[in-house]
């Protein structure tokens, strides 16, 4: 595929400039904005047309949107879970009326998603879920009861998609649910942040005692949950992949000034290294553009992750590296009692230690590239 924009693109971008040019300033939280993004048709452009509340938009001009959105500085997405991973898996393997019930309120900005995949035992290697569902004796629901741990924005979700166990005498991947679990259920669900290196509270424990999830709210068919998580995981890189990219190359710019203005860039060690970073980032663009043309080969989204993951750290690195002994210094007035504040060359640095951990470690997917890819022995399982 010859993956270019053409003029109609370039007509849908000048029209997405100009509405976040107009329209960003005045967000004044982020579910505000989120409701805002539905009225005007933005959330769901790569959804079909079906009714949902969504306009329908090109790859290339969902491309088009997403660097648009990244560069005009707007506020960060609320919605995207519920947009770019639910939707997508409600569209694959959902029943009309589940699509019906969601997909418009996903639309719309009015309901929030999170996440329950991950568990305490159970974060990389995601067949070892503990959590388990069981039939409530009327047959109408299940009983979730266990632990989700890195869940991203599950202070602000109205709703929680979740992985759990419906047969207890299963192991691995057999016997497994996923369930669209309401987060409004007090006494049953409670959330509590998890403080990070940073200071931010961006990921939370979640615990369910007893949470209903009705049995109509099952996505596919008990059991199968497995089949439905790992079809969900493969719409997490996508067209968001290159706003991501939009977001390195403003990091990178940021870093490179502050290399001129202290005189690190006099350094030909830190110019090397700057010079390496700015050439890779190329290379994964035109490594994403190419797996969204179908190039990519099935191996593509591990080799995405392993790119950016290890790439981002080292700009973090480098970004210390170039401010020299004031990256190490904190603000004066700092107390355990109170938040402290970092700057944007501190705060890349300690986020993306998590980047080669999260969203699949980079050990992952080196054994998926190998057993799947490469076609090597497989790993043994002790």
């Amino acid at each position: 595929m010859d993956f270019g924009f053409s003029s109609v693109d370039d007509e849908f971008r000048v029209e997405v400039r100009d509405w976040l040019a107009a329209h960003a300033p005045q967000a004044c939280d982020r579910r505000s904005w989120e409701r805002a993004l539905g009225a005007a048709g933005w959330i769901g452009l790569g959804w079909p047309e079906g009714g949902y509340g969504n306009r329908t938009g090109s790859l290339t001009q969902q491309v088009a949107w997403a660097e648009e959105y990244a560069r005009s500085g707007a506020p960060p997405r609320s919605g995207h879970i519920g947009e770019n991973l639910l939707a997508p898996t409600l569209l694959a393997h959902g029943t009309d009326e589940q699509k019906a019930r969601f997909l418009p309120p996903v639309a719309a900005g009015d309901e929030l998603w999170c996440q329950g995949y991950s568990e305490p035992g159970a974060g990389s290697d995601l067949a070892g879920v503990r959590t388990r569902a069981e039939p409530a004796p009327d047959g109408r629901s299940y009983r979730v009861t266990g632990q989700k741990i890195w869940t991203s924005l599950a202070h602000e979700a109205d709703w929680c998609f979740v992985l759990a166990r419906t047969d207890p005498h299963s192991r691995r991947h057999h016997g497994l649910t996923f369930l669209l679990v309401p987060m409004d259920q007090p006494g049953r669900i409670e959330v509590r942040p998890i403080r990070q290196l940073t200071g931010t509270s961006d990921f939370n424990e979640v615990f369910f005692d007893g949470a209903h999830a009705r049995v109509e709210h099952v996505v596919g068919a008990p059991g199968e949950g497995w089949r439905v998580a790992m079809s969900l995981l493969g719409f997490e890189r996508g067209v968001s992949t290159l706003a991501q990219q939009i977001g390195f190359a403003q990091e990178l710019g940021r870093v490179v000034h502050a290399a001129v203005e202290t005189g690190a860039a006099g350094d030909p060690v830190v110019r090397e290294r700057l010079v390496r970073l700015w050439a890779e980032l190329r290379t994964m663009r035109w490594n994403a553009l190419r797996t969204l043309g179908g190039t990519g080969g099935p191996g593509a989204p591990s080799v995405a992750k392993l790119l950016w993951a290890g790439w981002h750290q080292r700009l973090g690195e480098v970004a210390v590296q170039v401010r020299g002994a004031a990256a190490s210094v904190g603000p004066y007035d700092w107390t355990p009692a109170a938040p402290y504040e970092l700057d944007d060359a501190q705060h890349l640095f300690l986020f993306s230690r998590a980047d080669t951990i999260y969203g699949g470690s980079d050990q992952i997917q080196r054994t998926i590239i190998a057993e799947r890819v490469l076609g090597l022995p497989r790993q043994p399982k002790g």
